[in-house]
């Protein structure tokens, strides 16, 4: 067996976990560096009532604490399923270039977890909008904006 195989057999079963203890959905994930785990971990949205705890946020959370550092471009990612757009988000936030996934987004709709709606709003397809985005003390707000780009010792990411 390849080894990015058994990385992820180790995320599917970190699902399947999560299922038995009834933390969230069936999804797990693994982030490896060098052949080497870093971070597992299982969705857990039930178990914290937090609707960002899925399993890729949960070890990207967790890999980069354990490395100290929010770039995680020397990183893989094994996921149980394709990642949803929240997730997919992160993972690009953390630099991390390549993503292996097990079941695909189709799957995941056919047992109740559809990210179609999502997917039509970022793409401004959707025929109506479930959340309202109305901007209001940009003057306010720009401050901070002011602030960073004018900060000389800022960390970019």
């Amino acid at each position: 067996m390849r080894e990015n195989e058994q990385f992820m057999k180790i995320a599917a079963q970190e699902a399947m976990d999560g299922v038995k203890k009834g933390h969230g959905g069936p999804f797990g994930a693994v982030i490896v560096k060098d052949n080497q785990i870093i971070a597992r971990a299982h969705n857990e949205v039930i178990k914290n009532n937090d609707p960002t705890d899925h399993a890729e946020m949960i070890a990207i959370r967790c890999a980069a604490k354990k490395l100290g550092r929010f770039d995680l471009s020397d990183c893989e990612l094994y996921t149980s399923c394709e990642p949803c757009p929240m997730c997919l988000s992160a993972i690009h936030w953390a630099k991390i270039k390549k993503v292996y996934y097990g079941c695909t987004r189709d799957d995941a709709a056919g047992i109740g977890f559809d990210d179609k709606y999502i997917y039509d709003v970022i793409k401004g397809t959707a025929e109506h909008k479930k959340v309202i985005l109305e901007q209001i003390e940009r003057d306010s707000c720009i401050k901070a904006f002011i602030e960073w780009k004018d900060k000389e010792d800022k960390v970019q990411y």
